[in-house]
């Protein structure tokens, strides 16, 4: 199956997304974390949401990507070979109840890759405003589609390397529940059946059901937080990793900070999270801190 890189820059239908409060603790919930700046509408502070939220704002797009593609010439058979393959978020400010947002969205790159395409949709979110509020680079595996040499459209951000690959500096084991999945599709309404259908799952060749990536890479953002932040999510500023193994509902994973890099006003943190298998399930694992500030 081919795909013709003269695709890139196709343009995707623009979308409104209203945010309410349920939405955004019914997320964090999802994943257990009960860090109180999602939960806690007492007093002043607003409640804001968990960092990985804004995956699921951007989920209606990419689950009819079919309808959003603003191309008639886009096969869109090429969407049925599709797997989650890699995400950065950059995030300008947390989404908080009562948000309008209106996002854009670019085919960014098609890269030729040894599975097959490697394609990165951009999706940029504004508020009432105008002002940016996160952007994504999401990036699916398009499992032997032949897009030639490629394109870009843009830059694509890089991400700093880490130097400190053999030290492990902490780790927490966290236990997935039988139901998990469940519970995130429905918090989360990222909803796709080899997560909660046995059937499904065996039809496309799968053990059983398994974890939703961005659930996994939610549980990592969350122990980056308490470990790394302080507890306060509004100091991630970006969020990337490439998923490349399964985790299965039942069993235990390994969340590991495999190297930190300090600069004047952020610290780059890597992590990796491994299965109960010992396989890695997220590898390339990077998060953006910004420092506190000093009052």
């Amino acid at each position: 199956m081919k795909l013709n890189a003269g695709l890139v820059g196709t343009l995707l239908k623009d979308y409104q997304a209203k945010i309410n409060r349920r939405e955004i603790t019914n997320y964090a919930a999802a994943v257990q974390d009960n860090n109180p700046r999602y939960f806690d509408d007492r007093g002043d502070a607003e409640i804001v949401s968990h960092p990985m939220f804004a995956v699921a704002v951007t989920w209606p797009v990419l689950s009819r990507l079919e309808t959003y593609i603003d191309a008639k010439e886009f096969p869109k058979e090429v969407l049925m070979t599709q797997v989650h393959y890699s995400e950065h978020l950059v995030l300008h400010r947390l989404i908080r109840p009562g948000d309008e947002l209106s996002l854009t969205g670019i085919l960014q790159a098609l890269l030729p890759h040894r599975a097959g395409t490697h394609a990165i949709i951009r999706l940029d979110a504004k508020d009432r405003n105008g002002d940016p509020v996160f952007t994504e680079y999401i990036g699916a595996m398009l499992r032997g589609v032949d897009c030639g040499k490629g394109g870009r459209a843009g830059e694509i951000p890089l991400l700093p390397e880490n130097d400190n690959e053999t030290e492990v500096l902490w780790a927490s084991d966290i236990h997935i529940d039988p139901l998990r999945p469940y519970i995130y599709d429905g918090c989360s309404n990222i909803e796709f059946p080899i997560h909660t259908s046995p059937k499904f799952a065996a039809m496309v060749g799968l053990p059983g059901i398994i974890l939703q990536g961005t659930a996994t890479l939610a549980y990592a953002v969350r122990e980056l937080v308490n470990n790394e932040a302080d507890n306060e999510p509004a100091r991630i500023a970006e969020i990337a990793c490439r998923f490349s193994g399964m985790i299965r509902p039942g069993t235990d994973i390994k969340v590991c900070c495999t190297g930190k890099k300090s600069h004047e006003h952020f610290t780059d943190v890597f992590f990796e999270v491994y299965n109960s298998e010992g396989k890695k399930a997220i590898r390339a694992g990077y998060v953006k801190i910004m420092k506190k500030e000093v009052k």
